[in-house]
């Protein structure tokens, strides 16, 4: 998938690549990875597309192309439904150096009758400052408006309010501070985590659930949030240091 995204690729052409039946290998798939094919196809090409949009100057009409869309429409609705904002908005923040911590990733609301999940986070050792994203999402892919974050510093303690009965998925992100890089690009979060298994609230309680970290790999769904590309870069005119003498005017883009 990660090498033939721009393909139309059928379940029985992926299949055929593990020499499975398709109906057993979306069994296999699904244990190893928490969602079906199709679905980590469409993470995967969007994804792709999230990278596009920041390393080159390709038009979004074109780029719905490249990764395998037909429709601009389907892709621009499928973009904004799973990142949070359209393709062509996307790359203006990245390339602004907005913020990545609207409202949508604020803890979230102590609604009464809700219950809550809490624990530790793990974090392997990193030569990076780092920033640990912590949410809870109703499907195993981590897109669209998370119910619930928790923003850390570092390792430790996190808690996730507000959340409604049902089940949840709760993943965590660890995205580095500063650019690694000298303009915005697709970066892969230093390690990813997630609870062992779907969270259950139930009658508004508290449920608690610690959470290892590891470094990312091919078999982990994509992150289709506008993370960590708004997280931790600054266009090169802010990170300059600006003498007292220099400065005439302060131009602050609207929101």
């Amino acid at each position: 998938m990660w090498e033939r995204f721009d393909e139309p690729l059928t379940l029985t052409d992926i299949a055929d690549t593990a020499i499975l039946s398709k109906f057993y290998f979306s069994r296999v798939f699904r244990t190893l990875t928490g969602t079906s094919p199709s679905r980590f196809l469409a993470a995967v090409r969007l994804c792709m597309a999230k990278k596009l949009l920041l390393e080159t100057t390709v038009s979004v009409t074109d780029i719905s192309i490249m990764v395998g869309y037909n429709s601009l429409g389907t892709f621009t609705s499928r973009f904004t439904r799973s990142v949070g904002v359209p393709p062509a908005r996307f790359r203006l923040m990245c390339q602004l150096g907005m913020s990545a911590t609207p409202s949508a990733l604020r803890p979230g609301n102590p609604a009464a009758h809700r219950g809550s999940v809490h624990g530790e986070v793990y974090v392997p050792e990193s030569p990076h400052p780092i920033r640990i994203y912590v949410a809870a999402f109703k499907e195993s892919i981590p897109e669209g408006q998370p119910k619930s974050c928790d923003i850390l510093e570092g390792p430790g303690s996190y808690r996730l309010i507000g959340l409604p009965d049902g089940q949840w998925s709760v993943r965590v992100a660890v995205v580095p501070k500063r650019a690694v890089a000298s303009g915005p690009m697709v970066r892969q979060p230093l390690f990813i985590g997630a609870a062992q298994k779907p969270v259950v609230i139930s009658g508004g309680k508290a449920v608690e659930a610690d959470i290892m970290t590891r470094p990312p790999g091919n078999l982990d769904i994509p992150i289709l949030l506008a993370l960590p590309e708004l997280d931790g870069w600054q266009p090169l005119e802010a990170a300059l240091p600006i003498r007292s003498s220099e400065v005439t005017a302060s131009v602050v883009p609207g929101a």
